[in-house]
């Protein structure tokens, strides 16, 4: 029966007649020279044009990848060669090399050689060591050589094709051949050597049509391949693959089985005819060059034919050789996270069909091979042939006895020990099967599962299904598509109840046998397993992840394409293999399994006794896991990471936990994020201890302000002045009325434009000493513009009121109060107060004091009642430990004291009895003034108001007001 091929395209690119393909070991390259002259550089990963070089104005046929010099050998109808580098792009060498064009080159695996084939019907050997010296010329041929290619087995020998209908084979050190091998009608165009290790063949391709197969030990014609209709251009054996491939002039390229040499299959691209093709050891990807462009295709399935038992033993497939290595050659100290096991191989002998797909038996005492329309079931321990038969597609049942094959797109056979049970036709067809608890069936129509006892339907769901994984109790299945993959739960009970009750079976299957409690993810699973409830994969962008409680956790982010083999209890290791057949290995704790298990099954008895042999350094793997699951209490006393214990404890709001903590890393970040949750607690004193540690002054700013504590914000506008905090220094100052430190910052910060205009907003007096120092800044670097500033003693006429201002200035300085925060509603707002108004009549307590005294009425020890009024009102309170009440907080209200603009507070009346008597007030009498004057100032308000209605009353002229007496009215006013 044919190969089961999968055959993908990955790249298609159209251009002019591609003259050469090849393709580079180790990136996502495909190098294509053309008949115009130039040559290209592609990604088939990304489908883009990496690079272009244009070699000359004439067809280059020939084209090289040398990796380990990061070169580009190109051969052309100049009959040059030409070095490039292909990273740079540059030329790094340049020679004649024939007398005709160039047909082929061909670069030595290991040595610093090149051979070149031509027109002039010579072979060259060019040493790049030795400045690209010619070492060696071999001739022998009558007519153009065509192609070269050098024997993998033995990298000293190289054969030849040559239109003199010829094939000879050379040995480097001899200028003629070894010995000739005729059989072709017309000339030879191309040919490749076999590089498996059974048979000792090479291929040919020629103008008469046909491909020959040669065996080049015993110098004689195997096999002749008939089936194209023009010239063949190319020929290969492909290195990974059971595959012949034959390109031609007739547009085709046709596959071949490298065993059998039956047919297989044709591939037509509609892109003209085929000039070349290149392969490539240890890859699937093949690229071909055509008239109008070149493709590449991808063949086969990128699984590689492995499998693992329970006990750590591996097999696989080797090309049809069959291979075996153990575990337990290797200690645990041998194994390491990601590191390919050194594993000892054995041989255990040829298939007899090329595997695809090879796997254990439940027990691991069988293994089948399954291709090529065939299955083979061996022994696993000598590979001794069980029993066989024909089968597209193996699965094994959960009894180790039981399997189940489909023979073709209709019908699937289970047997037990390997005797035939049963068939049946599926409806809608079998275009595969999936093992697991149900046997799985897809269909056109969808995915069907069938109980393995008696084939009845269980259900059927609509989805284009890639893959079934079923857990090992069979409660949980993983079905994965292209893109996707969902979780669904399995109920058995619902299947006995169908057995009594029939009503519940439809067309579809049992209703409700799988929960509608779906879980959907969109990745693309490769490959996967189940551990317990914990479904392991591996997905299309080479992480490692498993799926549990509906969270996915990434073991490993993996540097290629790896596949899961198995896992093994005892190692608390998973064990994954690549298509290179190296195995590598990543610890998984069972016991976080079974812990997350027993937490997604809500059964927490078994969770406790788990966790004690849970290592300490996954503790906090498994804290991540009960956080995501709503378990943030036991999350916070499993894990052993301080910062997300800190982070928990933040959630839970527990503050002895996070201060506890906090105290032990002694981070700033800690201790902001613990005042922000002792200010959300409304633990205040907490919060300022977390604040002072954290030097956060801002933040001390705005608790102490909502707080109303002005002793606070005092000590916090020093503790910020030391600390180099000007914005909050000069803010703490600003709203405890020291005006005169909020200067000195200023200056001390070199912010002299600003000080200036502060001076003269809020503090006059010291204008012109800071306008004196901005004026020495400017100038030493604008002199010009320095003295075009103004100092305001000396030049007064610019500044209108600065006389004004000075006595404002006083004016607040004397009578500013400090009152509660609780008087705060009854004072009028800055911009509602006139302050030329409220000093009219103002003396400067000085000068009164200094007239009296020379006039000789005034003792020495008489002090002005304004001057004790001012010594009570800066009267400051100690500062207190923690933040303070309402009551005992501050309000100053000093706005601008420019004289238009000065707004200050209201200045308490005082009457003839304390002008007699300099006894200081009582803070209680002082407060009863302060709402005595408040409310006689919102009647004088009220009569304003009315005032101006009158004033702005419009009068009707129709209103009879002869009878009015106003003289007798206003007489009755002043009588009230």
């Amino acid at each position: 029966m044919p190969l089961r091929l999968d055959i993908k395209i990955k790249l298609t690119s159209r251009s002019d007649r591609v003259k050469s393909v090849d393709l580079h070991p180790t990136e996502p390259w495909m190098l294509v020279s053309l008949y115009v002259g130039n040559v290209h550089i592609w990604n088939h990963e990304n489908q883009t044009l990496l690079k272009t070089l244009e070699v000359c104005d004439l067809p280059v046929r020939a084209s090289r990848f040398v990796p380990r010099k990061n070169w580009i050998v190109t051969g052309s109808d100049d009959m040059n060669i030409r070095v490039y580098n292909y990273n740079t792009l540059e030329r790094v060498h340049s020679f004649d090399a024939h007398t005709d064009y160039i047909r082929s080159l061909a670069v030595h695996p290991s040595q610093p050689l090149l051979l070149s084939s031509s027109d002039d019907m010579l072979i060259k050997l060019w040493n790049w060591d030795k400045k690209w010296e010619c070492v060696q010329v071999f001739e022998g041929h009558s007519h153009y050589v065509m192609q070269i290619v050098i024997n993998p087995k033995d990298n000293n020998q190289f054969a030849s094709a040559s239109l003199d209908r010829t094939i000879k084979v050379w040995s480097l050190g001899s200028s003629s051949p070894n010995f000739t091998l005729e059989g072709h009608e017309k000339g030879v165009n191309c040919l490749d050597y076999y590089s498996g290790g059974d048979k000792p063949y090479l291929i040919s391709g020629a103008d008469d049509c046909l491909a020959k197969i040669w065996d080049y030990q015993t110098k004689t014609c195997v096999q002749t391949l008939e089936g194209h209709s023009q010239n063949i251009g190319c020929v290969a054996f492909h290195p990974e693959l059971p595959l012949i491939i034959t390109g031609s002039e007739d547009g085709t390229v046709k596959l071949w089985h490298v065993n059998t040499y039956r047919f297989q299959k044709t591939l037509n691209y509609s892109m003209e005819r085929v000039w070349c093709c290149a392969v490539m050891k240890g890859s699937n990807n093949v690229a071909f060059g055509y008239d109008e462009g070149s493709i590449m295709v991808k063949f086969g399935r990128e699984e590689p034919a492995m499998s693992m038992d329970a006990n750590g033993k591996f097999i696989w497939a080797k090309h049809s050789e069959i291979q075996q290595a153990n575990l337990k050659a290797l200690s645990s100290s041998d194994i390491k996270d990601g590191e390919r096991l050194q594993l000892s191989v054995k041989d255990l002998g040829s298939c007899e069909i090329y595997p695809q797909t090879l796997k254990h038996n439940s027990n691991g005492r069988f293994v089948v091979v399954c291709g090529d329309g065939e299955y083979i079931i061996y022994t696993a321990m000598a590979l001794r042939n069980k029993n066989y038969g024909p089968a597209l597609e193996f699965i094994w049942g959960n009894d180790s006895s039981e399997y189940a094959v489909r023979e073709n797109n209709t019908s699937v056979k289970l047997y037990k020990n390997f005797k035939e049970q049963r068939s049946f036709k599926p409806d809608f067809g079998a275009e595969g099967i999936f093992a697991g608890h149900l046997l799985g069936v897809k269909t056109s129509q969808g995915l069907a599962f069938y109980s393995w006892e008696n084939l009845d339907l269980v259900r059927r769901i609509d989805i284009n299904a890639k893959n079934v994984f079923w857990s090992d109790n069979g409660d949980l299945c993983c079905i994965t598509t292209e893109n996707s993959f969902f979780i669904l739960r399995y109920d058995q009970t619902k299947v006995d109840e169908s057995k009594e009750n029939p009503e519940l079976i439809t067309e579809d299957g049992i209703t409700d046998v799988f929960s509608e409690d779906i879980n959907e993810f969109e990745e693309s699973v490769r490959t996967g397993l189940w551990v317990g409830d914990c479904f392991i994969y591996t997905n299309s962008v080479n992480r490692l992840n498993y799926y549990v409680g509906g969270e996915i956790v990434t073991v490993a982010h993996l540097d290629r394409t790896l596949y899961i083999l198995g896992y093994i209890p005892n190692d608390n290791r998973l064990y994954l293999g690549d298509k290179e057949l190296t195995i590598v290995s990543y610890s998984l704790l069972l016991s976080v399994l079974e812990y997350q298990t027993a937490v997604m099954r809500q059964d927490f008895e078994t969770a406790d006794k788990v966790l004690p042999s849970i290592p300490k350094e996954q503790r906090t793997r498994v804290a991540h896991f009960l956080e995501k699951q709503g378990f943030k209490e036991q999350a916070m006393a499993v894990t052993a990471d301080p910062e997300h214990k800190f982070e928990l404890a933040l959630n839970l709001g527990n503050m002895g936990i996070a201060l506890q903590l906090a105290e032990e890393a002694q981070a700033e970040q800690k201790w902001k994020q613990l005042a922000d949750l002792a200010t959300r607690k409304c633990n205040f004193k907490l919060a300022q201890e977390c604040l002072n540690k954290a030097r956060d002054f801002g933040g001390l700013l705005l608790l102490a302000t909502s707080a109303g504590n002005g002793n606070m914000v005092k000590q916090l506008a020093k503790n910020a002045a030391a600390e180099g905090k000007i914005n909050v220094a000069f803010l703490s100052n600003f709203v405890t009325g020291n005006k005169a430190e909020c200067l000195q910052l200023l200056i001390e910060a070199g912010r002299l434009p600003e000080a200036a205009f502060f001076a003269r907003t809020y503090v006059p007096s010291q204008a012109s000493s800071v306008v004196a120092l901005w004026k020495a800044q400017l100038g030493e670097s604008n002199k010009k513009a320095a003295e075009s500033l103004a100092d305001p003693v000396k030049y007064d006429n610019l500044f209108p009121g600065l006389a004004a201002s000075f006595g404002a200035e006083k004016f607040l300085e004397k009578t500013a109060k400090t009152l509660p925060a609780s008087q705060y509603p009854f004072q009028p707002r800055p911009e509602e107060r006139n302050v030329t108004e409220e000093m009219a009549g103002f003396q400067d307590v000085e000068e009164d004091v200094k007239f009296e005294q020379e006039d000789g009425d005034t003792e020495d020890d008489e002090v002005e009642p304004e001057v004790v009024e001012a010594a009570a009102a800066v009267a400051v309170e100690e500062p207190a430990a923690e933040v303070q009440a309402a009551p005992e907080a501050e309000v100053v209200s000093e706005p601008d004291v420019e004289a238009e603009q000065l707004v200050v507070e209201t200045p308490p009346a005082v009457s003839q009895e304390e002008e007699a008597t300099p006894t200081p007030p009582s803070k209680e009498d002082e407060v009863d003034e302060q709402q005595q004057q408040v409310s006689n100032q919102v009647a004088l308000d009220d009569y304003d108001d009315l005032e101006l209605d009158i004033e702005n009353l419009e009068l009707d002229d129709d209103i009879d007001a002869s009878d009015v007496n106003l003289d007798a009215e206003l007489e009755d006013f002043s009588a009230d």
